[in-house]
């Protein structure tokens, strides 16, 4: 299972919001690309950005910032957060990014959604924020009245390389991922599930492995990370064996403790 280490851009720095909420903002980082280069060097194979500033405005804002880390990093980057038109991801792309991770146009424009993955197949995921099991968009400030099942369903049938599923009262809480809804979402479609949302110990992280079987494929660690309560070397040991001996040998794990 992937372990993958998210950057939150706000105003060109790393930060966390506790539940989604822009005025429950913390700053861990001035420096977002040492932040980048940090985790990469302690193992992470693929990095998670969102742009909070595009997904509130509904445009890319940190797009020097994506870019910068882009260019210093060697392992994939998935990207999201405003991207609601087909210029934007396009733009991403020729940056370099892998994956452009589309959220809000899933529930307002479906049809640009399915034209993006029939355009860029395998590069298009889906980023599905669920609050109470209902949809919501536009940088979490919206609910719509879709359920989360219901429109992976969908964006699966259109094409979807993925599912990111996030559990707003979870996200930045550190109080353990929503396995419940990740089973039900693992069994209504078969593409690809990615966790995010209140990972805070190696045990969220074991209990996430567990449901590998049941199609998630990844788990997206933010706060734990950066607070220590995980630690690169930690999750790597506990769901991803095999890869930890590609970290070198002397590295500080608790830079960003």
């Amino acid at each position: 299972m992937d372990v993958i280490p998210a950057i939150d851009l706000l105003e060109g720095r790393c930060v966390r919001l506790y539940q989604g909420d822009y005025d429950k903002s913390e700053v861990f980082n001035e420096n977002p690309v040492e932040v980048a280069k940090s985790w990469v060097e302690q193992g992470a194979t693929r990095l998670h950005l969102v742009d909070l500033d595009g997904a509130k405005v509904g445009k890319i804002v940190n797009l020097e910032a994506i870019e910068a880390i882009v260019n210093a990093v060697s392992v994939p980057v998935e990207v999201g957060g405003g991207l609601r038109d087909r210029s934007s991801v396009v733009q991403l792309f020729n940056l370099g990014v892998q994956w452009s991770i589309l959220g809000t146009v899933a529930v307002e424009q479906p049809q640009l959604v399915q034209e993006l993955c029939a355009e860029f197949p395998e590069q298009i995921i889906i980023g599905i924020d669920a609050r109470n099991g209902l949809v919501a968009t536009r940088g979490w400030l919206e609910t719509s009245q879709v359920l989360a099942t219901q429109l992976a369903v969908q964006m699966q049938e259109m094409g979807a390389a993925a599912i990111i599923y996030t559990d707003i009262n979870r996200d930045g809480t550190l109080t353990g991922p929503n396995l419940e809804a990740l089973r039900e979402l693992c069994a209504a479609i078969s593409i690809p599930v990615i966790a995010s949302g209140g990972v805070s110990s190696v045990t969220d992280l074991l209990s996430l492995l567990a449901l590998e079987p049941q199609g998630v494929t990844g788990v997206i660690v933010g706060k734990a990370l950066y607070t220590g309560d995980i630690t690169m070397k930690d999750a790597l040991r506990a769901i991803a064996p095999g890869r930890i001996q590609d970290i070198p040998p002397n590295l500080d794990f608790s830079a960003f403790a």
